[in-house]
């Protein structure tokens, strides 16, 4: 293990900063994974808050992958694969089952709440009301589907990135993706219709 710690082999070992700390993370070195966990936190905050629509569920999903992380890092593998996809995957599954623990979607009327900076009430009305739609419609999508566009949407991944977070294939992450949009988009229908 001192052989993968040595700096002539950090180059050779870890293709990019990332995989240098998990791998001193796993040999025990706290100082390297809080510094991955700080590098980590923001982006898979961001990512959990769109798969979950919640921000705490989201914190909670996030506090438990980074506690993976920091239980699991002796096991990780580069040579199995890249650290990015590794985390990604610990990250979607920690993600995932949190969307199974939410509780039932907010009513409408706490939506309309959502504060927004829009000069007039009737405008700050309509896209409150247009927020909470697009939303609800969201959360009654599967959590697979709605995990995989927000992925594709919210974070840019390529189908391949998506396929290893949600470990199935790419023909699936299509799959998902086009049952989703389609479930969406015959839920908003009346909206185009409103928007007119």
């Amino acid at each position: 293990m001192h052989a993968l710690l040595n700096p002539a082999n950090d180059a050779m070992v870890a293709a990019d900063a990332a995989t240098l700390l998990v791998l001193r993370a796993g040999s025990g070195d706290a100082r390297a994974f809080a510094e991955l966990a700080r590098q980590l936190a923001r982006p898979a905050l961001a990512q959990c808050i769109r798969i979950l629509d919640d921000r705490q569920l989201a914190e909670d999903a996030v506090q438990e992958a980074l506690t993976r992380l920091w239980r699991e890092a002796g096991r990780f593998d580069p040579a199995r694969g890249s650290f990015a996809g590794w985390w990604r995957r610990m990250l979607m599954n920690c993600a995932l089952d949190g969307r199974r623990r939410l509780r039932p979607a907010a009513a409408l009327d706490e939506a309309a709440e959502i504060a927004d900076r829009e000069p007039t009430p009737a405008r700050a009305a309509e896209r409150a009301d247009l927020a909470a739609r697009v939303q609800a419609a969201a959360a009654e999508l599967p959590e697979r589907q709605r995990a995989a566009l927000a992925l594709f949407h919210g974070e840019g991944l390529s189908m391949q990135e998506i396929a290893d977070a949600l470990e199935t294939s790419e023909k699936a992450v299509e799959g998902l993706l086009l049952r989703g949009r389609a479930a969406l988009k015959t839920k908003l229908m009346d909206l185009k219709d409103d928007m007119q």
